[in-house]
């Protein structure tokens, strides 16, 4: 259970940078930085998704 949980809360806080990366850039109109956190938050919720599989393989 702690195999994947760690993965887990690691991949949540870098949802949330992404997150708040997307709102800065917004509010300072950089696309290159919304770009960065789109890479980030769709980068995490992949490897948050081949964790919880390779976890489900190995048991």
């Amino acid at each position: 259970m702690l195999r994947l949980l760690l993965p887990l809360v690691a991949c949540l806080l870098v949802v949330a940078l992404g997150v708040a990366a997307l709102l800065y850039a917004q509010h300072d109109d950089a696309p290159g930085l919304g770009l960065i956190a789109f890479v980030l938050i769709f980068g995490a919720i992949g490897f948050a998704v081949r964790s919880v599989l390779r976890a489900r393989k190995s048991v």
